[in-house]
């Protein structure tokens, strides 16, 4: 005799109960015991969540306000004003910079070929 059964233990209750209803009938019936359930739920999980979106989205659109014409031209009295000559010459000037530097060769290994 082997040391494991291959037959699982199950109390007497457990063949009365839903649980083994359930087991019973599966391999007969897999769409009505399984699937159906399953497209059940997905459907169902589809109709709550559509006004949870729905809600998500009015959330963010109250946020987002629509601006009046006022508003719309107070927004860049503070801002400072862009001449393009200004703003190039700005630019050449760190371009200026750019002219002062020196060629520096890094130090190599010892037995190490330069490429010279």
């Amino acid at each position: 005799m082997p040391a494991f059964q291959s037959k699982k233990f199950r109390p007497n209750s457990y063949q009365n109960s839903l649980g083994a209803f359930y087991r019973r009938n599966l391999n007969s019936h897999p769409f009505l015991l399984f699937g159906l359930p399953f497209m059940f739920t997905i459907v169902a999980g589809s109709f709550i969540l559509t006004p949870a979106t729905a809600l998500r989205y009015e959330r963010h659109d109250r946020r987002v306000q629509q601006m009046t014409k006022e508003e719309e031209l107070g927004i860049g009295k503070d801002r400072r004003r862009v001449d393009i000559n200004e703003e190039y010459y700005r630019l050449a000037a760190k371009l200026q910079d750019l002219d002062d530097w020196e060629n520096k060769r890094v130090k190599r290994l010892p037995g190490e070929n330069d490429g010279m």
